[in-house]
């Protein structure tokens, strides 16, 4: 029975997307690894909590296919933000996630920078002492 839940669980990832612009950020990528993970032994994993897993597999499955998206339909492609899917992916792709994180350590250097004492705003009746 192993085995064909190791097949099962190699086709799921067969059809699962990868998302390129998410490096080490991917769903995709992080399922992957985890049946690697979780069936190391391939076909002859023996595993500890067999229902566990079909319930994880049963769960993943629905997600993959859609079930809740045609389920409960959305009115709308955008947020409450207004933002679409699309706009959404290109924010999140790593090389703007990588982008935005170089800004704020600018943004933190600037203020701390600002608002740090300057040695010569350091006189000896201000400097700390030394004990």
């Amino acid at each position: 029975m192993s085995a064909t839940r190791y097949r099962r669980f190699l086709k799921l990832c067969e059809e699962w997307p990868r998302d390129e612009s998410k490096k080490s950020r991917d769903l995709g990528t992080f399922l992957r690894q985890r049946v690697a993970h979780a069936f190391r032994e391939g076909e002859n994993t023996q595993l500890s909590d067999p229902e566990k897993c079909d319930q994880i597999y049963e769960s993943l499955a629905r997600i993959n296919t859609n079930v809740y998206k045609e389920r409960f339909p959305r009115t709308r492609d955008t947020s409450f933000t207004s933002v679409t899917v699309e706009e959404c992916r290109m924010l999140l792709a790593t090389g703007n996630m990588q982008q935005m994180d170089e800004e704020k350590k600018g943004l933190w250097k600037t203020l701390t920078e600002r608002f740090s004492p300057k040695p010569e705003d350091i006189t000896p009746e201000k400097a700390p002492e030394n004990k």
